[in-house]
């Protein structure tokens, strides 16, 4: 039987989207649901195009975590999957989903981490920094911003007239090309 993956997302879902499409090819896993944060969030409308179902959980409710494990629960959730979602996880959902829930960003951890570190506030200090490389990082969810433990990194050059939007472009194609199969790969060693 195939595992149920669930998918938080704060914002435009251009990652769940690649990620629910990745396993509605493959079949080795099932996206059987999208949360989200914000009651606008692109990621709730990419899930409906692809019939998967999506939820809006109000910052109480994050913040609390129970609602959002009952409603994990009651999916069969396996595995909880991080793509652009901004809250901090609380306490009772990282224990409840210990070594089953990632997180991907778009930088070379440690650098450029952490609170308020995301999209392009990303690309703006690697480039500030003069930074030669950047990539992206697939990590273990803790309580902390973009602490947990490094599964892996890919990387790609800075270059010299790189802007935010060009940098993110090519940081997007690392992401879209490795996270969905790292994500496989993971649920796959899942025991039974």
């Amino acid at each position: 039987m195939a595992r149920n993956i669930a998918i938080l997302a704060s914002g435009n879902g251009t990652n769940a989207e690649a990620i629910i499409r990745y396993f509605q090819e493959r079949g080795t896993a099932r996206v059987a649901l999208v949360l989200t944060n914000r009651p606008t969030a692109g990621a709730l409308q990419r899930a409906d195009a692809l019939g998967v179902e999506a939820r809006c959980f109000t910052r109480d409710e994050w913040a609390d975590g129970q609602p959002v494990e009952d409603c994990l629960r009651a999916h069969g959730v396996d595995f909880v999957v991080l793509a652009g979602f901004l809250l901090r996880i609380p306490s009772r959902l990282v224990q409840a989903y210990e070594r089953r829930m990632v997180n991907i960003h778009p930088s070379l951890l440690p650098k450029f981490g952490g609170k308020g570190m995301y999209g392009d506030r990303v690309h703006e200090a690697v480039l500030a920094a003069g930074e030669a490389e950047s990539g992206i990082t697939i990590h273990f969810t803790d309580e902390h911003y973009d602490e947990g433990a490094v599964i892996c990194q890919y990387r790609c050059p800075v270059l010299p007239d790189d802007t935010p939007e060009t940098l993110a472009a090519r940081i997007h194609r690392l992401e879209y090309a490795h996270y969905p199969r790292v994500i496989e790969e993971l649920v796959l060693a899942l025991p039974d």
